[in-house]
């Protein structure tokens, strides 16, 4: 009773007229920049944050959730039509929507997208609903030894499983938390990796990394590619995009086991929404009995994966409100949105701030709704306007970019942090060093040193305290267990990693 409650007391919230703008502007911005080849939701959402100051946690949080599921369905667009993925979740929904595309049924692949895209967003919703309360309420009994050992555990599982290479991605994860580290210490105040720069006593804030590791990043990516693309000429008009009654009870099954798949893939570290298309993919195309359609334009290969993609959305959202750790780039920079308005993510923030906890659990549903009823009706008009834009975003992108981050505190060398870690990251590309680890050590950096100091001083100092707290030592064994279970298993089926080639 208490959940329901909760819940029509966030539709209250969402359903303010600011608040609905917000996330149909959010859907909008997510789905026209998600059909733009090579941003994706992470560099879209660091982006478009420095517009979110202005509006409030709640505001911003509904409206850079919106831009996060726009994507995911704005990537399906260049996928079906251009045989380009927009971003990485939307690979799978290619390998069949392009080819629908090619027989004159752009508009059915789309629209059973959309679908697709809705029922797995819902059902997404309904688990965040189930799993995120219960979850935090668990959460709270933790102490800082076993919120330390938790945090060592989600670093370790995103360095596991991002990449082919684990020394990579423990590379990435030490240059998180060296960034993490630099400025005053929280105990002392003397200042730390500041190189004598007064500018770097207050430390590195996550949005100048973040828009220059995801956002510029992938502009200076879209120069090197110089690629010209071709839209296929198709009918994609309303009535094309409806599918039939006897096509949705066909793909309807897929959708369900999609989105069961891509929510509770969701909710582990370094997996997500690519993982997930992938894996429900596979999953049709095993059980169907035509297997030999997948890849030549099956409807179930377009609706599994693109319900999963959806769904993983709602799953990526338990860990980041309930225990405060975020699964993925996206997830990351919507938990930097809450703590840039002083807000502390994690177990207590369901108590603290029921506002926006729910208000973005009741957006998601009605932005859900939104992004049907647009991407149904509007995917011509997306199309053109795609087509359009596309020569002038990267400078478009540069400008906002500069604006935002030096609008955030007016200070100078924000604006050249993002130009660096830029280039950073144009490094860590060509290196194949994943970006996601940086990120997560960024951002789990202070509070696992706030934790490791606190456990250690009720210890007197003493490490044992991680070991002989059961729960605080069951992290600490499966995030062992994460790291070397990975190898073990490519090992096992003869397969090299690129860390022994």
């Amino acid at each position: 009773m208490e959940t329901l409650q909760l819940l029509l007391h966030g539709f209250a919230v969402a359903l303010t007229p600011e608040n609905l703008f917000l996330c149909a502007v959010g859907v909008i911005a997510g789905t026209l920049v998600g059909a733009l080849p090579g941003i994706g939701p992470a560099g879209a959402t660091a982006l478009l944050l420095p517009a979110t100051f202005k509006l409030g946690p709640v505001g911003a949080l509904i409206m850079l959730s919106g831009i996060y599921y726009g994507t995911q369905y704005g990537g399906t667009i260049t996928s079906v039509l251009m045989k380009i993925p927009g971003e990485s979740a939307s690979v799978a929904t290619m390998f069949d929507g392009h080819p629908l595309a090619k027989q004159g049924k752009a508009g059915l692949a789309l629209g059973l997208a959309a679908i697709g895209s809705f029922i797995g967003g819902t059902l997404s919703i309904v688990g965040l609903i189930l799993f995120g309360p219960p979850l935090a309420d668990l959460a709270l009994m933790l102490g800082p030894a076993e919120y330390f050992s938790l945090m060592i555990l989600a670093l370790s599982l995103v360095s596991a499983f991002t990449g082919a290479s684990l020394i990579r991605a423990l590379i990435s994860m030490v240059l998180g938390l060296l960034i993490a580290l630099v400025g005053q210490d929280v105990m002392t105040g003397s200042p730390r990796l500041t190189f004598g720069m007064t500018g770097l006593l207050d430390g590195i804030e996550f949005l100048p990394v973040g828009v220059g590791l995801f956002g510029l990043c992938e502009i200076i990516k879209s120069f090197e590619k110089r690629q010209d693309y071709e839209i296929i000429k198709t009918n994609i008009g309303f009535f094309d995009v409806l599918p039939t009654l006897g096509q949705l009870r066909e793909t309807f099954g897929s959708m369900l086991r999609g989105s069961t798949i891509g929510f509770f893939v969701g909710l582990f570290p370094g997996a997500g929404p690519t993982v997930s298309s992938f894996l429900a993919y596979g999953a049709e195309q095993r059980i169907s009995k035509h297997p030999e359609k997948f890849g030549h334009g099956a409807l179930q290969g377009v609706a599994a994966p693109e319900s999963a993609n959806n769904a993983a959305t709602g799953g990526q959202m338990v860990p980041m409100l309930s225990l405060g750790l975020p699964s993925s780039p996206t997830t990351a920079i919507l938990l930097a949105s809450l703590i840039m308005f002083g807000l502390k993510p994690g177990p207590t923030l369901f108590h603290d701030a029921p506002d926006v906890v729910w208000g973005l659990m009741a957006s998601m549903y009605i932005g859900n709704v939104m992004l049907v009823i647009i991407n149904l009706g509007c995917i011509p008009l997306i199309v053109m306007m795609m087509d359009r834009v596309k020569g002038y975003m990267a400078l478009i992108i540069l400008l906002l970019s500069v604006i935002g981050v030096y609008g955030y505190r007016n200070n100078v060398i924000d604006v050249w942090i993002m130009l660096s870690f830029a280039l950073v990251g144009y490094g860590m590309r060509e290196l194949k060093i994943p970006e996601t680890p940086a990120i997560l050590g960024l951002l789990l950096g202070a509070p696992a040193e706030s934790s490791l100091r606190q456990a250690l001083v009720i210890s007197d100092g003493s490490l044992s305290i991680f070991v002989t707290r059961p729960i605080s030592a069951a992290f600490l064994c499966l995030a062992v267990v994460s790291l070397i279970l990975p190898t073990m298993i490519l090992r096992k089926k003869g397969i090299e990693t690129e860390d022994e080639v």
